[in-house]
């Protein structure tokens, strides 16, 4: 699938947050409702989203599982209306490959899953068989504990190990190594250091995975933790920071619950730095 950017002078695309959970940690509950959540994601294209990605499970740490009957109930409809009322592309967020077959059938064209397809013992299968392009994340344990005491010999290291093993044991199973991007899963059981150490290594992880990278820290509390005191509604400021060095750093898309604030904020970049029109195929 090819991707480029109309609305930028150069990359990256940008990925909407759309969370139809109650439990979310900067917006449960406000997009619950389908009609709700349609509207959301249309202003969120409005303001330059390239892709909306429907999320039906919160994985904030501590957060609880749900069933695959409710996650599906709550993401089917939101998609299959995006579906036929934009023509913008759609991910699901799920780990389960149930969630992500039905999301696919209604009209999704993106599998972003948390668990880099380990979640289920099909998990793998399901994606060969789905044949879309599919963002596998680095998540140290699972969300309800993920954010315990995570440890790392060498956090990029480990972190780029276990892309690289994902990215290899997808290929074994059939899917399209073009249609793999990772994620180093910034706040997914990891310290301030560590999100700050991956961070600055994201050159590194794209160019040792061989695949477009997407980054998302949008309001997640690492920012809090530098910024003490600053609630998920009042980090926006350090979310463009982190998006600002992530395009800087060559992420090929970026995942933001702000969207008309990340699109003007890298415009500001790119007309610094002097950004020439450019496609990138992944």
């Amino acid at each position: 699938m090819a991707l480029s950017n109309p609305k930028l002078a150069r990359g990256p695309w940008i990925m909407g947050v759309l969370n139809v959970t109650p439990d979310s940690f900067s917006d449960g509950g406000r997009f619950i409702d389908a009609e709700a959540a349609v509207a959301h994601a249309k202003a969120m294209i409005a303001s330059g989203a390239d892709v909306i990605d429907v999320g039906g499970e919160s994985t904030r740490p501590g957060a609880a599982p749900v069933s695959v009957a409710e996650e599906i109930a709550r993401v089917v409809a939101v998609i299959a209306a995006l579906s036929r009322e934009t023509k913008t592309t759609i991910a699901i967020d799920t780990m389960k490959p149930q969630v992500a077959r039905a999301a696919i059938e209604a009209g999704a064209a993106i599998w972003n899953d948390v668990s880099a397809l380990m979640y289920a013992e099909d998990s793998l299968a399901v994606a060969a068989d789905l044949g879309c392009p599919v963002i596998l994340m680095h998540m140290q344990g699972e969300p309800r504990t993920m954010q315990t005491d995570p440890r790392y010999e060498d956090v990029v290291v480990d972190v780029t190990a276990f892309l690289q093993d994902r990215i290899t044991e997808a290929d074994r199973a059939g899917v399209a190594v073009e249609r793999l991007w990772i994620d180093p899963g910034i706040g997914f059981g990891k310290t301030l250091d560590h999100n700050l150490d991956l961070i600055r290594a994201l050159p590194e992880i794209r160019s040792a995975c061989g695949c477009p990278l997407l980054f998302g820290a949008s309001r997640k509390s690492f920012i809090a933790k530098i910024d003490p005191g600053a609630d998920s509604q009042n980090r926006i400021g350090g979310s463009l920071a982190a998006a600002l060095l992530a395009c800087e750093f060559g992420a090929d898309m970026i995942r933001v619950h702000d969207v008309a604030e990340t699109v003007q904020a890298i415009k500001v970049w790119q007309a610094v730095i002097g950004a020439q029109d450019y496609e990138f195929e992944p």
